[in-house]
C-alpha cells in the first residue's frame, strides 16, 4: 500500500479540526449505518471509539449504550480538544492502540481504516478487545472518489487519492487476526456538490487531503483548472455534481 506518511496524515487531520463538523455530512451516514448493522442484544460495558475525529459518533453511540463507559481515541490532538462532554480520551494511533489487553467490549472505528495497514489494524483491534468482544468498523473501496480520479486523468498524470483496498484485503486481515463471524457489505454513499470548488473544499475541510508521494505538488495552472471544471461539470446531475463513497461496512467477533 502506497499511503501518506502517517506524520502528514495527522497533520492534516490536525488542521482540519475546526472545519470537520461542517463539512462532515458522509461521515455522519456512515457511523448511521454502521451502529444500525450492530446485533439488537448487544450491551457492551466499555467502547472505543478508534480514529473519534470530532467525536459526533460517541454521541450516537451513547444513545445506544446509555451505561457504556466510551473511550475516544485519535491520533490528532486537536480532534480530540473539539469533542464536547469528553468523557474519556487518549491520543492515539489505532495500529498501536495505548491501552491494554482485552479491555474494550465494543471495538468502534469509522472511516480510519483506510489511511492504515490492515494486518496491524486488525490484530490491535483483537488485542484490546476482551473474550466474546466485537468489533464494528467502516472503511472506504475501490471506486471511491471514482469521478475525481477519471476527471483528473484528463488533465494529468499524478495521483489525487490514496489507493482504496477492496474488502477482500480487511477481511483476509481480520482473519489473519483471529476474527470470527465476520460480516462485510458494501454500500456506495453519492454526495453532491454545487460546484468543483466546493467539492474539493469538502475533502480538505474534512482533512482527507493527504494522498502520498505520487501526488501534484504544485497548484493547477488556469488552463488545467478551466479544463478541470469543465469535465467534472458533464458529470452534473439535478443534485449538483457527485462524488462517490464506496462504503465498507464490517464487523466481527473475537
Amino acid at each position: 500500500m502506497n499511503l501518506p506518511p502517517k506524520e502528514q496524515v495527522r497533520q492534516s487531520f490536525e488542521k482540519a479540526a475546526r472545519t470537520y463538523d461542517s463539512a462532515a455530512k458522509v461521515q455522519r451516514w456512515v457511523c448511521a449505518r454502521l451502529i444500525g448493522g450492530l446485533p439488537p442484544m448487544l450491551i457492551p460495558a466499555v467502547i472505543l471509539d478508534a480514529g473519534c475525529g470530532t467525536g459526533f459518533a460517541l454521541e450516537m453511540l451513547g444513545l445506544r449504550f446509555p451505561a457504556a463507559r466510551r473511550i475516544a481515541m485519535d491520533f490528532s490532538p486537536a480532534m480530540l480538544g473539539q469533542i464536547k462532554a469528553l468523557e474519556f480520551g487518549v491520543a492515539g494511533d489505532v495500529e498501536h492502540i495505548p491501552l491494554c489487553d482485552e479491555v474494550v467490549g465494543l471495538y468502534w472505528s469509522s472511516l480510519t481504516a483506510q489511511w492504515c495497514d490492515p494486518m496491524a489494524l486488525a490484530r490491535e483491534a483483537r488485542r484490546v478487545i476482551w473474550p466474546g468482544g466485537m468489533l464494528a468498523l467502516s472503511s472506504l473501496g475501490p471506486g471511491t472518489f471514482v469521478e475525481l480520479d477519471e476527471t483528473f486523468a484528463l488533465v494529468d498524470r499524478y495521483r489525487h487519492t490514496i489507493p482504496f483496498q477492496p474488502p477482500q484485503v480487511l477481511e483476509a486481515a481480520l482473519e489473519a487476526a483471529g476474527f470470527r463471524d465476520i460480516r462485510i457489505r458494501c454500500e456506495p454513499c453519492i454526495a453532491h456538490y454545487k460546484d468543483l470548488k466546493s467539492l474539493l473544499q469538502a475533502i480538505k475541510f474534512v482533512g482527507a487531503s493527504q494522498i502520498g508521494p505520487e501526488r501534484r505538488r504544485g497548484l493547477l495552472g488556469r488552463h488545467a483548472w478551466q479544463q478541470l471544471e469543465a469535465a467534472y461539470e458533464a458529470r452534473r446531475t439535478p443534485r449538483g455534481l457527485p462524488l462517490t463513497y464506496q462504503v465498507i461496512l464490517c464487523y466481527a467477533q473475537k
